[in-house]
Protein backbone atom coordinates (compact mmCIF):
# COMPACT_ATOMS: atom_id res chain seq x y z
CA UNK A 1 0.00 0.00 0.00
CA UNK A 2 2.14 2.92 -1.26
CA UNK A 3 1.96 6.46 0.08
CA UNK A 4 0.95 9.18 -2.40
CA UNK A 5 3.63 11.78 -3.11
CA UNK A 6 3.01 15.49 -3.71
CA UNK A 7 2.40 15.16 -7.46
CA UNK A 8 0.01 12.23 -6.95
CA UNK A 9 -1.93 14.13 -4.29
CA UNK A 10 -2.38 16.98 -6.78
CA UNK A 11 -3.57 14.56 -9.46
CA UNK A 12 -5.69 12.08 -7.51
CA UNK A 13 -7.12 13.79 -4.40
CA UNK A 14 -9.54 16.69 -4.68
CA UNK A 15 -8.63 19.27 -2.03
CA UNK A 16 -10.25 22.70 -2.11
CA UNK A 17 -8.66 25.16 -1.59
CA UNK A 18 -5.32 23.57 -2.51
CA UNK A 19 -2.13 25.22 -1.22
CA UNK A 20 1.40 24.68 -2.49
CA UNK A 21 4.47 23.68 -0.51
CA UNK A 22 6.04 26.97 0.55
CA UNK A 23 7.40 28.68 3.66
CA UNK A 24 5.17 31.30 5.26
CA UNK A 25 6.79 33.51 7.88
CA UNK A 26 5.15 33.56 11.28
CA UNK A 27 2.54 30.96 10.30
CA UNK A 28 2.12 27.31 11.32
CA UNK A 29 2.85 25.62 7.99
CA UNK A 30 0.19 24.16 5.70
CA UNK A 31 -0.20 22.90 2.14
CA UNK A 32 1.06 19.92 0.16
CA UNK A 33 4.28 18.30 1.38
CA UNK A 34 6.51 15.55 0.01
CA UNK A 35 4.20 12.73 1.09
CA UNK A 36 1.15 14.38 2.62
CA UNK A 37 -1.01 17.46 2.89
CA UNK A 38 -1.04 19.80 5.89
CA UNK A 39 -4.60 21.01 6.45
CA UNK A 40 -5.57 24.27 8.15
CA UNK A 41 -7.96 24.67 11.04
CA UNK A 42 -10.85 27.01 10.28
CA UNK A 43 -12.35 29.82 12.33
CA UNK A 44 -15.13 27.86 14.10
CA UNK A 45 -14.39 26.05 17.36
CA UNK A 46 -16.43 24.24 20.00
CA UNK A 47 -14.58 24.26 23.32
CA UNK A 48 -15.59 21.66 25.89
CA UNK A 49 -17.17 22.93 29.10
CA UNK A 50 -18.48 21.05 32.13
CA UNK A 51 -20.82 23.92 33.10
CA UNK A 52 -24.03 22.80 31.41
CA UNK A 53 -27.65 23.81 31.77
CA UNK A 54 -28.39 20.33 33.08
CA UNK A 55 -25.84 20.26 35.89
CA UNK A 56 -22.85 17.92 35.97
CA UNK A 57 -21.63 17.04 32.48
CA UNK A 58 -21.45 13.43 31.37
CA UNK A 59 -19.58 12.61 28.19
CA UNK A 60 -21.94 10.35 26.22
CA UNK A 61 -21.06 9.55 22.58
CA UNK A 62 -24.75 8.81 21.96
CA UNK A 63 -25.94 12.14 23.36
CA UNK A 64 -23.18 14.72 22.92
CA UNK A 65 -25.06 18.00 22.79
CA UNK A 66 -24.28 21.66 22.24
CA UNK A 67 -24.64 22.58 25.91
CA UNK A 68 -21.35 20.77 26.50
CA UNK A 69 -19.53 23.39 24.43
CA UNK A 70 -18.78 27.07 24.20
CA UNK A 71 -18.81 27.94 20.49
CA UNK A 72 -16.45 30.60 19.19
CA UNK A 73 -15.92 31.86 15.64
CA UNK A 74 -12.76 33.93 15.33
CA UNK A 75 -14.22 35.54 12.22
CA UNK A 76 -16.73 37.15 14.59
CA UNK A 77 -14.45 37.81 17.57
CA UNK A 78 -11.76 39.46 15.43
CA UNK A 79 -9.03 37.37 17.09
CA UNK A 80 -6.58 35.13 15.25
CA UNK A 81 -6.77 32.38 17.88
CA UNK A 82 -8.81 30.70 20.58
CA UNK A 83 -7.77 29.47 24.02
CA UNK A 84 -8.26 25.86 25.14
CA UNK A 85 -8.30 25.62 28.95
CA UNK A 86 -5.95 23.24 30.80
CA UNK A 87 -6.71 19.54 30.32
CA UNK A 88 -9.64 20.31 28.01
CA UNK A 89 -10.29 19.98 24.29
CA UNK A 90 -11.95 21.64 21.33
CA UNK A 91 -13.67 20.47 18.18
CA UNK A 92 -12.88 22.36 14.99
CA UNK A 93 -13.17 22.07 11.23
CA UNK A 94 -10.67 22.19 8.40
CA UNK A 95 -10.53 25.05 5.94
CA UNK A 96 -10.19 22.44 3.20
CA UNK A 97 -12.88 20.22 1.72
CA UNK A 98 -11.47 16.81 0.81
CA UNK A 99 -12.74 14.11 -1.54
CA UNK A 100 -11.00 10.76 -1.01
CA UNK A 101 -10.70 8.48 -4.08
CA UNK A 102 -12.24 5.01 -3.93
CA UNK A 103 -8.86 3.24 -3.74
CA UNK A 104 -7.31 5.59 -1.15
CA UNK A 105 -7.39 5.77 2.67
CA UNK A 106 -6.28 8.96 4.46
CA UNK A 107 -4.61 8.89 7.88
CA UNK A 108 -4.27 12.05 10.00
CA UNK A 109 -1.25 12.85 12.18
CA UNK A 110 -0.57 15.93 14.27
CA UNK A 111 1.89 18.65 13.36
CA UNK A 112 5.19 18.74 15.23
CA UNK A 113 4.83 22.43 16.16
CA UNK A 114 1.73 21.72 18.27
CA UNK A 115 2.79 18.25 19.44
CA UNK A 116 5.92 19.72 21.04
CA UNK A 117 3.64 21.97 23.09
CA UNK A 118 1.57 19.07 24.44
CA UNK A 119 -1.31 19.71 22.05
CA UNK A 120 -2.64 16.54 20.45
CA UNK A 121 -4.74 16.41 17.27
CA UNK A 122 -6.96 13.42 16.58
CA UNK A 123 -8.92 12.51 13.44
CA UNK A 124 -10.15 9.05 12.54
CA UNK A 125 -9.18 7.73 9.07
CA UNK A 126 -10.90 9.26 6.06
CA UNK A 127 -12.42 6.26 4.32
CA UNK A 128 -12.55 5.65 0.55
CA UNK A 129 -14.98 8.06 -1.17
CA UNK A 130 -15.53 10.13 1.96
CA UNK A 131 -16.25 13.79 1.14
CA UNK A 132 -16.50 16.97 3.20
CA UNK A 133 -14.73 19.25 5.65
CA UNK A 134 -12.94 17.31 8.35
CA UNK A 135 -14.00 17.65 11.99
CA UNK A 136 -10.90 17.53 14.15
CA UNK A 137 -10.37 17.14 17.90
CA UNK A 138 -7.66 19.21 19.56
CA UNK A 139 -6.63 18.19 23.09
CA UNK A 140 -4.67 20.42 25.46
CA UNK A 141 -2.85 17.88 27.63
CA UNK A 142 -0.98 20.53 29.61
CA UNK A 143 -1.90 22.20 32.93
CA UNK A 144 -1.80 25.60 31.21
CA UNK A 145 -4.08 27.41 28.74
CA UNK A 146 -3.14 26.78 25.09
CA UNK A 147 -3.51 28.94 21.98
CA UNK A 148 -4.74 27.49 18.69
CA UNK A 149 -4.32 29.73 15.65
CA UNK A 150 -7.20 29.87 13.15
CA UNK A 151 -6.51 29.61 9.41
CA UNK A 152 -3.09 28.01 10.03
CA UNK A 153 -1.76 24.47 9.84
CA UNK A 154 -3.10 21.95 12.37
CA UNK A 155 -2.50 18.40 11.06
CA UNK A 156 -1.14 16.38 8.14
CA UNK A 157 -3.14 13.98 5.99
CA UNK A 158 -1.22 10.98 4.64
CA UNK A 159 -2.88 9.24 1.68
CA UNK A 160 -2.43 5.47 1.26
CA UNK A 161 -3.25 3.94 -2.12
CA UNK A 162 -4.62 0.40 -1.95
CA UNK A 163 -3.53 -2.45 -4.21
CA UNK A 164 -7.17 -3.27 -4.92
CA UNK A 165 -10.36 -1.23 -5.00
CA UNK A 166 -12.66 -1.86 -2.03
CA UNK A 167 -15.99 -3.66 -2.54
CA UNK A 168 -17.91 -1.10 -0.43
CA UNK A 169 -16.87 2.52 -0.01
CA UNK A 170 -18.01 5.08 2.56
CA UNK A 171 -20.29 6.58 -0.07
CA UNK A 172 -21.77 3.17 -0.91
CA UNK A 173 -22.87 2.56 2.67
CA UNK A 174 -24.22 6.10 3.09
CA UNK A 175 -21.92 7.02 5.95
CA UNK A 176 -23.48 9.45 8.46
CA UNK A 177 -20.63 11.96 8.17
CA UNK A 178 -20.70 12.06 4.37
CA UNK A 179 -20.70 15.55 2.83
CA UNK A 180 -20.52 17.28 6.21
CA UNK A 181 -20.22 21.01 5.56
CA UNK A 182 -18.25 21.78 8.69
CA UNK A 183 -17.84 21.08 12.39
CA UNK A 184 -20.12 18.14 13.24
CA UNK A 185 -20.86 16.62 16.66
CA UNK A 186 -20.88 12.83 17.24
CA UNK A 187 -23.76 10.90 15.72
CA UNK A 188 -24.91 7.32 16.12
CA UNK A 189 -27.02 5.60 13.47
CA UNK A 190 -30.69 5.39 14.47
CA UNK A 191 -30.50 8.20 17.02
CA UNK A 192 -31.68 11.78 16.52
CA UNK A 193 -28.87 14.13 15.55
CA UNK A 194 -28.02 17.35 17.35
CA UNK A 195 -27.32 20.74 15.86
CA UNK A 196 -23.83 20.85 14.38
CA UNK A 197 -23.10 24.45 15.25
CA UNK A 198 -24.48 27.12 17.57
CA UNK A 199 -22.76 30.43 17.06
CA UNK A 200 -21.51 32.81 19.70
CA UNK A 201 -22.91 36.11 18.47
CA UNK A 202 -20.51 38.48 20.17
CA UNK A 203 -17.66 38.92 22.58
CA UNK A 204 -20.25 39.84 25.20
CA UNK A 205 -21.65 36.32 24.94
CA UNK A 206 -18.22 34.89 25.62
CA UNK A 207 -17.77 37.20 28.60
CA UNK A 208 -21.13 36.23 30.08
CA UNK A 209 -20.25 32.56 29.90
CA UNK A 210 -16.84 33.21 31.37
CA UNK A 211 -18.42 34.67 34.48
CA UNK A 212 -16.97 37.20 36.86
CA UNK A 213 -13.40 35.91 36.66
CA UNK A 214 -11.28 37.83 34.18
CA UNK A 215 -8.37 35.44 34.23
CA UNK A 216 -8.31 31.75 33.37
CA UNK A 217 -5.75 31.27 36.12
CA UNK A 218 -8.44 32.05 38.67
CA UNK A 219 -10.58 29.06 37.71
CA UNK A 220 -10.53 26.43 40.49
CA UNK A 221 -9.03 23.08 39.58
CA UNK A 222 -12.36 21.28 39.94
CA UNK A 223 -14.03 23.52 37.34
CA UNK A 224 -11.35 23.61 34.67
CA UNK A 225 -12.88 23.55 31.25
CA UNK A 226 -16.05 25.27 32.46
CA UNK A 227 -15.20 28.53 30.74
CA UNK A 228 -12.79 29.67 28.15
CA UNK A 229 -12.34 31.78 25.05
CA UNK A 230 -10.09 33.77 22.78
CA UNK A 231 -11.42 37.13 23.89
CA UNK A 232 -8.37 38.05 25.93
CA UNK A 233 -4.94 36.74 26.68
CA UNK A 234 -4.83 34.79 29.94
CA UNK A 235 -1.89 34.45 32.28
CA UNK A 236 -0.78 30.88 33.00
CA UNK A 237 -2.15 29.36 36.18
CA UNK A 238 0.20 28.77 39.05
CA UNK A 239 -0.47 25.02 39.34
Amino acid sequence: MPVLCDTQIRELVHIEPFAGNEKRKGVVSYGVSSYGYDVRVGTKFKIFTNATSGGTAIVDPKNFTNDLFLTIDTAETGRDHIIIPPNSFALAETVETIEVPRDVLAICVGKSTYARCGIIVNVTPLEPEWRGKVTIEISNTTPLPAKIYANEGIAQMVFLKADRVCATSYADKGGKYQDQAGLTLPMVDGLASVDSLASVDSLASVDSLAGASAELSAIPANTRGSCCGGHRQHQPSSH
